[in-house]
């Protein structure tokens, strides 16, 4: 038997066997103190279904499709929100596992995700999912869970975009609360470099050339002047811009972004920003990476490899990418949840009373 804990923000398992074993003096001279500890494991482990694709082939067997033709509608309106959608994905997942906490809106008592750090002014189209929770409740009501469609609507934004298809896993339960502070802590900055980003992403199980793969997701949408002045005018505060940024490359981002201009003006993330393919690694290469995290990934040893690989193969680049979001949603927190009426909030119920 396997009993799930969470530590450094993933999931490990440790059988009964191993931890009776461990746990054997102390069990003799305390039995009942170690009770809690168990029931609680227990209890987190069978807290929800395990994730597995088609999930909802007999209780809602529309729903993918109409996640997809939501996404498709808001794509038609504005490309950008192709984008913007899927991204929520490594923006949720991060924070204690993909269980829809960033959807939440703050509350007298609680302080969410939304204007934490890496999202204030930063994350859009929490709508789009707000419309495909709308669709889904009309057809199969408390069925789908806000996490779950997270998780299909970034998929579907790459499909429609010119990129991969795969099938998700789905199971999930939406979270009863979410952490401003939780945000803050493990989200990283624009500015983080290559070293930095190896190790936040081993913490998840996840490999450098699985966090380069992920990279890739920025071969769509736009950043914004506001993540990329630091680079142009006082990188490391040397009042210099990064030598790493191509000349002709920064003539334009200087133009686009002058020294106290608007720092919300947004720029292609790569030179093809409405179409998903490899050209964000092209551009890596020749030294055109809109933010210094994506740059960082060329300019460092260890992952330079990846970004020359997924340059010149497309279909490796788009391989692992796969393999790199598979593993994202498949980060679990173990907590109890619930399939929220609204993505917005937690049902009828305040969060304090949760906590």
């Amino acid at each position: 038997m396997q009993i799930l804990t969470w530590k450094n923000n993933f999931p490990w398992t440790i059988s009964v066997k191993v931890l009776t074993t461990l746990t054997k003096p102390v069990a003799k001279m305390a039995p009942i103190a170690l009770l809690p500890f168990l029931i609680l494991n227990l209890a987190v482990a069978t807290a929800a279904p395990p994730l597995r694709p088609r999930f909802y082939e007999k209780t809602c067997p529309e729903a993918e499709h109409l996640v997809r033709d939501v996404i498709k509608k808001n794509m038609e309106r504005e490309p950008r929100s192709a984008a913007s959608v899927n991204r929520l994905q490594f923006h949720d997942c991060f924070v204690n596992g993909c269980d829809g906490s960033l959807l939440l809106d703050d509350t007298s008592n609680m302080l969410g995700e939304k204007l934490s750090l890496s999202n204030i002014n930063s994350l859009r189209s929490y709508e789009v999912i707000d419309e495909a929770k709308e669709t889904l409740e009309g057809v199969c009501p408390g069925v789908v869970s806000c996490a779950d469609i997270l998780i299909m609507a970034a998929r579907d934004a790459v499909v429609l975009s010119g990129g991969p298809d795969w099938e998700v896993k789905l199971g999930r339960q939406d979270s009863l609360t979410a952490s401003q502070k939780d945000a803050d802590d493990i989200m990283p900055s624009p500015r983080a470099n290559a070293s930095y980003l190896i190790d936040l992403f081993r913490k998840f199980n996840l490999s450098a050339k699985d966090l380069v793969a992920l990279s890739g997701s920025h071969s769509i949408g736009k950043g914004r002047c506001f993540s990329i002045v630091f680079r142009l005018y006082n990188q490391s505060g040397t009042g210099r811009p990064d030598p790493a940024i191509d000349p002709i490359f920064r003539e334009n981002l200087d133009k686009l972004c002058p020294r106290g201009g608007d720092g919300n003006v947004t720029g292609g993330l790569d030179a093809t920003p409405e179409r998903f393919d490899n050209q964000y690694f092209k551009d890596l290469m020749n030294g055109r990476g809109f933010l210094n995290s994506d740059q960082t990934l060329f300019t460092y040893p260890k992952t330079r490899q990846y970004v020359r690989l997924f340059a010149r193969n497309r279909d490796e680049f788009l391989k692992a990418f796969v393999e790199g979001m598979i593993k994202l949603g498949d980060l679990q927190s173990g907590r109890p949840g619930e399939i929220r009426q609204n993505c917005r909030v937690v049902n009828s119920r305040p969060v304090d009373e949760l906590m």
